[in-house]
């Protein structure tokens, strides 16, 4: 390899992680934001670099307008998907296991910029309200620039914004500000769930919790959100009594919170994220879809 081509893959090296924090928020997905940040590679490597002022700027425009391309085929393919899709969960808790680079997770804002409950509920914004709301809410881009990345108006960037962050909002909770105390309540949780003590459990969900499972067809897991305290907890102890002596059962940081880690013969098998509200545990979302878990298995062995 040459000097000047040294030189590029340095350049795009050190512009990865940022790359890869954009990708992963707007897609929901590490194994995808990882392609789309490969594909913004081989793009940049058989560019004219010398005709770029700003590669950063360049290689946003590109890694973006890749990702709308991926989330317009992916909303025809999740309507198909089988149950309900969730993103896929991301270690957060070491460095080995920020991966690639999902961004600072040193405030609430931050945290709640990664988490599959926010992740979940961009769901239900179109490809170019999504690209907005991440480079505006996530990374704090002006709208002057958004426009040049998606190649529309600065007022149709904050259009998209107001339509986004309105469609978002209807359902976007309160986002527990308090680490320890996020950590305090899953750690009672795990320990109820693990001794099957219901009550335990029910005490710590709010009234109208709601589980949503992701097995995607792959593995045995509920089709439908199970809705209400009674029949959350039902569930999750049902799920935690059927845990083998070779499973193990401990707590992670998954996307910038604590979450409950299910491992088997040391692979992950399910990663339970509750997600906590005033002070109870408003949400449950459980990744059990092996293709999900793929990368999270990489970062565990990473660790290792």
């Amino acid at each position: 390899m040459n000097g000047d081509a040294e030189e590029r893959a340095a350049e795009f090296e050190g512009l990865r992680p940022r790359l890869f924090a954009i990708a992963y928020r707007m897609l929901g997905s590490a194994s995808e934001a990882e392609d789309a940040v490969q594909d913004a590679y081989l793009r940049w490597n058989a560019a004219d670099t010398s005709a770029i002022e700003v590669p950063a700027a360049w290689l946003t425009t590109v890694l973006t307008n890749l990702c709308l391309t991926r989330l317009t085929s992916a909303r025809a393919t999740r309507e198909h998907y089988v149950g309900a899709w969730l993103p896929e969960p991301v270690l957060t808790g070491t460095p080995a296991a920020g991966g690639p680079g999902i961004g600072p997770l040193e405030t609430a804002e931050q945290r709640e910029s990664v988490s599959l409950a926010l992740l979940s509920l961009m769901e239900r914004l179109t490809p170019a309200e999504r690209a907005v709301f991440v480079l505006r809410e996530a990374f704090a881009y002006p709208h002057s620039d958004i426009a040049g990345i998606l190649g529309i108006t600065p007022e149709a960037s904050r259009q998209l914004y107001r339509r986004g962050r309105q469609r978002v909002a209807e359902d976007r909770r309160r986002f527990e500000p308090s680490e320890r105390r996020w950590h305090d309540v899953v750690e009672k949780f795990l320990d109820a769930a693990r001794g099957g003590d219901i009550a335990a459990l029910e005490a710590l969900l709010a009234e109208d919790a709601v589980s949503w499972s992701d097995g995607g067809g792959k593995v045995r897991a509920a089709r439908h959100p199970v809705h209400g305290r009674q029949r959350v907890a039902r569930l999750l102890a049902g799920i935690a009594g059927q845990a083998t002596r070779d499973h193990t059962i401990g707590l992670a940081e998954v996307n910038g919170v604590p979450a409950i880690l299910v491992l088997l013969d040391g692979e992950p098998a399910a990663v339970l994220a509750p997600e906590v509200v005033d002070g109870r545990v408003a949400a449950i979302r459980s990744t059990v879809n092996p293709d999900k878990l793929a990368f999270l298995a990489r970062q565990l062995r990473s660790e290792g």
